[in-house]
């Protein structure tokens, strides 16, 4: 029986994870999971044939030491699933850029090096809209994302100035579309289209993560969601390869798709709303692990 740690982190008690529906699957095709915490300094790495990051939701609050585990995890025997590389180019969100100029579809975005409310104002004209979201380059679960109004902004700029102190920032026109109709999730493993849903978020907020209060549906993919999905894959995997798990969420927008953002390190797979997925998961980890082998 071979060993492979699930990587999360210290207590998961405030969080949805659905990472369990995958042992039975994996334990099936010889695989032993064990779910360890990041911030475990006790562990022999090289006491596992491989490492899937999963759900370290805390990794943005010591953004260095989460690099630095995984870096350890790439010295020892063990693989890591996505791999430092991928990690280290997908953890801060201007990443996009990159997959911008691979004719990926983004949602509109200004890249302000430090937050300044004098350049506030600018930034609802240069979108000309009433409307923007402020968000950390480096984030995860919609941690310190502030949605303004042209209007009422000026009511936040202390927090927004605490908030922004230390992170690099992003700005967006806040796109309507979320609350309207939600945030569409597409996953993928190693390469091959598993499920969709689609995520809206509790009245009156715009964040459709379960942790604030958002829903879930399994849908199917429109034609044209789908294409935009398989090109922006097709991009990620000129840049970096095929990957065991991505997680990319589009937006509707001006009358196409736009990708709101790619999720390489550790999305939620949202096993629970595919009751095949987990399956598929298993064997394209089993297949992937298999070539690695065989390189070795």
């Amino acid at each position: 029986m071979r060993k492979c740690a699930i990587l999360s982190m210290d207590s998961l008690a405030n969080f949805e994870a659905y990472d369990c529906l995958i042992d039975q699957p994996m334990l099936a095709l010889g695989w032993q999971t064990e779910v360890i915490s990041w911030r475990d300094s006790s562990v022999n790495w090289s006491d596992y044939a491989a490492v899937i990051i999963r759900s370290p939701w805390d990794y943005q609050d010591d953004m260095e030491s989460f690099l630095k585990v995984l870096s350890a995890i790439e010295q020892s025997s063990a693989q890591l699933e996505n791999s430092l590389k991928v990690v280290q180019w997908n953890i801060n969100k201007s990443y996009l850029k990159s997959l911008a100029a691979e004719q990926v579809t983004i949602v509109p975005t200004l890249w302000p090096q430090a937050f300044d409310p004098d350049h506030m104002v600018g930034y609802f004209s240069h979108f000309a809209t009433e409307q923007i979201v402020l968000k950390p380059r480096v984030s995860a679960n919609a941690d310190n994302t502030f949605w303004l109004t042209k209007d009422t902004y000026q009511d936040q700029v202390a927090e927004l100035s605490q908030a922004f102190a230390k992170r690099e920032l992003m700005v967006q026109p806040f796109i309507a579309a979320i609350c309207q109709e939600g945030e569409f999730s597409l996953f993928y493993f190693n390469g091959q289209y598993s499920h969709t849903i689609l995520k809206t978020p509790a009245q009156g907020d715009f964040r459709v993560q379960e942790e604030h209060g958002g829903g879930l549906l399994s849908v199917m993919p429109e034609p044209s969601l789908l294409v935009a999905a398989n090109n922006t894959m097709q991009a990620i995997s000129k840049l970096h390869g095929e990957l065991l798990y991505a997680r990319i969420d589009f937006v509707r927008y001006q009358n196409t798709f736009a990708l709101m953002e790619a999720e390489l390190i550790e999305p939620s797979l949202y096993f629970n709303m595919d009751d095949a997925s987990a399956l598929r998961f298993a064997n394209a980890f089993d297949t992937r692990m298999t070539a690695f082998t065989a390189k070795t």
